[in-house]
């Protein structure tokens, strides 16, 4: 049988590790010539052939686009956001019209997952969908933007932002669902999420909504927010928490869907009727939104417009340009959780 090199006997022989024998043979900078030039000549000794996968990713012309999604605790086991998951079609289409194959992991909070995709160049850009708190993923966005890393992301677009973002209008978003709820004759609104920085998206949402009940000569009462992250089971807590501050209250606000759904069920079993009593409004509108008792009104984002934005924007970015467009309009969507 005759002998077949490998990256492992060059890694022996140039007493290096393997990793450095594959970085190095795609010319990665972040090994120095004098070991690339060595390494290259052992490779040559053994005829060391680079198969031709190799070869294109050293281009970086691997005609592959990664989408990594965020880990979010869900209750049916996924660890994916529903509205990211309804966007997966889209993408996948808009890929495949473009001629690029589609790579899909989950980007853990504990893992380097910028190095990573830095070192092993399995696809020519990424897409993000989710981050959990802004604040600490910034520093993630910052090693990539200085590694010259072609990505682009799902969330709120701001201008100070780093890399390229695709997002709602989230400010407009929070502004229709006020809106809706005042007009429907409800005065005192609560909101339902984490209201701050950390979570930039969610911020906007409740901005642009105080700024519509401010329009309309009524005064946000910070007593009437509760905190929840983007789960049914936080939406739930944060429920029973606003309705144990015993302030009076005759409409919710919810930061997306899925915290909406779970304080719908803690305001059922605290006999509280909907839209009798309260009226109640989502954000996504995820396809469960529909089939809740009673049906969700929400803030639609277009999950078909948004996957293909994000494929779009980032060829562009591959292609050295700017994506034609980076905020979705949001949409209204009434049914019955109000009257």
């Amino acid at each position: 049988m005759s002998f077949k090199p490998t990256s492992f006997d060059i890694a022996q022989r140039a007493g290096v590790s393997q990793p450095t024998v594959s970085r190095a043979l795609r010319g990665h900078p972040s090994v120095s010539e004098a070991t690339r030039l060595r390494i290259e000549a052992i490779a040559a000794q053994l005829n060391y052939a680079v198969d031709r996968n190799a070869s294109r990713l050293r281009s970086r012309t691997t005609n592959t686009l990664a989408l990594l999604f965020f880990e979010d605790p869900t209750t049916d086991g996924t660890l994916i956001n529903p509205f990211f998951l309804s966007m997966l079609g889209s993408i996948a289409r808009t890929c495949a019209q473009h001629g690029y194959d589609l790579l899909t992991s989950f980007q853990q909070s504990s893992r380097n997952w910028h190095v990573d995709y830095e070192y092993s160049r399995k696809a020519d850009g990424i897409m993000l969908l989710g981050y959990g708190d802004y604040e600490t993923y910034r520093e993630r966005l910052d090693q990539l933007e200085s590694e010259g890393t072609h990505y682009v992301r799902w969330g709120a677009v701001m201008p100070d932002q780093q890399g390229m973002t695709i997002g709602c209008d989230n400010r407009l978003g929070g502004e229709l669902a006020a809106r809706h709820l005042i007009a429907a004759g409800y005065r005192r609104i609560a909101f339902l999420g984490e209201a701050s920085s950390h979570a930039p998206e969610i911020e906007h949402r409740y901005l642009g909504a105080c700024e519509a009940m401010r329009t309309a000569g009524l005064e946000p009462d910070p007593d009437l927010v509760v905190s929840a992250v983007t789960t049914d089971a936080a939406g739930y807590q944060a429920a029973r928490e606003l309705l144990a501050k015993g302030k009076p209250f005759d409409a919710v606000f919810a930061s997306c869907d899925l915290v909406a759904i779970g304080a719908m069920r803690a305001f059922e079993e605290a006999g509280v009727s909907i839209p009798g009593d309260i009226g109640i409004v989502g954000f996504d509108d995820i396809p469960l939104a529909s089939f809740t008792h009673p049906p969700l009104t929400t803030v639609a984002q277009d999950h078909a417009q948004a996957g293909a934005a994000l494929v779009e924007a980032l060829i562009a970015n591959i292609r050295g340009g700017q994506p034609g467009l980076d905020m979705l309009p949001p949409r209204l969507v009434v049914r019955q959780s109000t009257r």
